[in-house]
């Protein structure tokens, strides 16, 4: 017996022969346009970029953090709204392993190399103005134009100043100088740089370390020469006082034995211990025993 003569035959309605591929095309139109969208991350601003139609260009509205579509000819770039880190480093870092340290050098051209650090942000109102500008991506800004100008403000900063006023702690005034030549470009057109601070220590050429450590020993031995010397004047200063005040003082006393003779008879006789002399000559005694009484 045929198995398939035993299942009921099941009809589909004419209607819903039309709803299936409908629905089909439905589907695909929304994994389509889904495809086509873009999610601005939090902390995020977008700038629309249209490049077909009458409107093509860089929208002036900048795009909220969340889901918006790209229509065909469209897309978004991104630009960071809140405070953020971002550094310069000789190491590898998340951006890579290039070497990305800042390089300058003092008012003797001596060179010299450090890591910086940078606080920043983009104002959400002029990111559309700041794309239109420079046509560049937040990432591409940051590592061109942005990076050029904060290496260009250090240098021109350290070339006023010696090696040595750098070693000796000047160099954060320094930065912050540099800090303030780059906000001074970089603020009237949207980006605020809040902060910018070395990374540890400025990498000097040894033979200056050397030298600068030389000089510091040098300055060091000479100080403590100049402190001896001090303390030798002072001990023979005090010598000579001593003395001056002993001569004064005995010139007071002869001044006053050669004015009153009787000083010198009652000193005898504080120092007596009242036995006279066993034997006597024609001499005097050495106390007028009269005059005692």
């Amino acid at each position: 017996m045929n198995m398939n003569t035993l299942r009921p035959k099941v009809s589909i309605p004419t209607r819903w022969k039309f709803l299936v591929p409908l629905g089909a095309v439905a589907l695909l139109g929304l994994f389509g346009l889904a495809s086509c969208g873009q999610t601005i991350q939090p902390g995020n601003v977008g700038v629309k970029i249209r490049t077909l139609g009458p409107s093509a260009g860089v929208d002036p509205t900048p795009l909220p953090s969340g889901w918006h579509i790209n229509l065909p000819g469209e897309r978004i770039a991104e630009f960071p709204v809140i405070q953020r880190t971002y550094t310069y480093t000789r190491e590898k870092d998340e951006r890579g392993p290039e070497n990305e340290e800042v390089t300058f050098s003092d008012n003797n051209a001596l060179p010299m190399t450090a890591d910086v650090q940078l606080v920043m942000r983009i104002d959400q109102a002029k990111a559309p103005a700041l794309y239109k500008r420079y046509r560049l991506t937040f990432d591409q800004m940051f590592e061109g134009p942005i990076r050029n100008d904060v290496r260009s403000a250090i240098a021109a900063e350290t070339e006023l100043v010696s090696v040595e006023f750098l070693y000796r702690g000047g160099r954060q005034q320094v930065i912050q100088k540099a800090l303030a030549r780059v906000n001074r470009k970089w603020e009237p057109q949207g980006v605020n740089v809040s902060q910018l601070d070395w990374i540890g220590t400025i990498r000097y050429p040894q033979v200056i370390l050397d030298s600068i450590q030389a000089k510091t020993k040098a300055d060091a031995d000479a100080s403590a020469a100049q402190a001896q010397v001090a303390v030798a004047k002072a001990q023979a200063d005090a010598k000579i006082e001593e003395a001056r005040g002993q001569a004064e003082a005995n010139r007071l006393l002869a001044q006053s034995i050669a004015s009153s003779p009787q000083v010198v008879q009652l000193r005898a006789i504080e120092k007596w211990d009242g036995k006279l002399p066993q034997v006597t000559g024609s001499a005097t005694p050495f106390i007028d025993l009269k005059k005692a009484d």
